[in-house]
């Protein structure tokens, strides 16, 4: 008959590897303190000096004829985000584990050890510039002195150093967003009162969207990170959002389930045959609409999906951009810019649509109806 191989099977007890759960600060993030959470550090981004040609090449443009900011310290301020971005970026080239650090933010969310690791390079490079007052983050939603006790800070700013934390594992792109209050502190403000805000994009590529609100007219530009992150380069001159574009991102989709206005808006959007661009991502699925020229994003809430956008540290930041690009934006509830919400709560969340105008319109139409 047949042949038959006998095979002689051993199970072998691989031994265990040891690998401890990296440092952290018990505290989390909460003091805004810049050390750092893990045992990486974001300062080699600067090891060949590439610090001071960023700085350089950025504040070139901002200077330039074409936006001339003749405030210093404004330039400094966004010039700071510039390089905050920069070491985001290095964190995130050499993120592996998804591992959260057993803290949360006053908020209630839990803190990823990368989250507390961008907030920290924010907040670094935000006491380094010397002209900020006052910060505020997701991460430490407190107002917390960044002037070193000298009381010469001209700005305040509210930021998200890492929005979309939650799909960064499948490797999307993700976003920092960053906006800046004149004077010192936040509570009490609206996002109108801002003299600047940015997002940047994390993706093949790494960008910085600012937009510059000043009274020779809104302005809003894209620089990119190039040359190994040693400097910016303009990649974008002028960002402004048409009228109208079947283009939309549709957040909180749940909240259709028990939101039958909500539910008929999107409806209508497949019907109208859009295009479908959403990553659960906010940065990201707002910036499609800018590199597109087009589009409306969506984020409202029901009773059972309960509103998560943060006003000072996204809907206002972004929002600025938006209307300076010549867009709208409005609360999910009611007719009326974002931008003249007020900041009565540090952690205040809110609906939103935003997007090219007769787009935000045709969301008026639907949910005020």
């Amino acid at each position: 008959g047949g042949r038959y191989i006998r095979l002689s099977i051993r199970t072998y007890q691989l031994p265990t590897m040891a690998n401890p759960a990296p440092p952290v600060d018990p505290a989390g993030a909460g003091d805004g303190s810049g050390s750092r959470c893990l045992s990486h550090s974001y300062s080699t981004v600067d090891s060949d000096g590439a610090s001071d040609s960023r700085i350089v090449t950025l504040e070139a443009v901002l200077k330039g004829d074409k936006y001339a900011v003749g405030d210093e310290k404004l330039v400094k301020a966004i010039c700071a985000l510039g390089e905050a971005t920069a070491h985001i970026a290095l964190l995130l080239q050499n993120y592996v584990e998804h591992t959260f650090a057993g803290t949360q933010n006053t908020s209630g969310d839990e803190q990823l050890h990368l989250d507390i690791d961008c907030d920290n390079a924010v907040f670094a490079a935000i006491r380094s510039s010397g002209v900020y007052a006052v910060a505020a983050s997701e991460e430490t939603p407190t107002e917390t002195s960044v002037d070193g006790g000298g009381g010469g800070g001209a700005f305040s700013i509210g930021f998200d150093p890492l929005d979309g934390s939650s799909i960064i594992d499948a490797n999307f792109s993700v976003g920092s967003i960053y906006g800046i209050w004149p004077g010192k502190g936040l509570l009490g403000r609206k996002g109108r009162e801002q003299v600047a805000s940015a997002v940047a994009l994390y993706g093949p590529r790494t960008t910085l969207c600012v937009a510059l609100p000043g009274s020779a007219g809104p302005k809003v530009l894209e620089v990119t990170l190039i040359n190994n992150r040693s400097s910016w380069e303009l990649s974008r001159d002028s960002i402004v959002l048409k009228p109208a574009g079947k283009v939309f991102a549709p957040g909180n989709l749940r909240a259709s389930n028990d939101n039958p206005k909500y539910a008929s808006l999107i409806n209508h959007w497949i019907e109208e045959r859009y295009t479908l661009r959403y990553s659960g991502g906010m940065v990201p699925d707002v910036y499609h609409m800018f590199a597109k020229s087009k589009g409306v994003f969506s984020n409202v809430s029901s009773e059972k999906a309960r509103a998560k956008l943060r006003l000072l540290y996204e809907v206002a930041p972004i929002g600025l951009i938006v209307e300076c690009a010549g867009g709208a934006t409005t609360h999910e509830a009611h007719d009326g810019s974002v931008l003249d919400e007020v900041i009565d709560d540090l952690d205040r969340r809110l609906g939103v649509c935003f997007g090219s105008s007769e787009e935000v319109e045709k969301y008026k139409q639907f949910m005020f109806k």
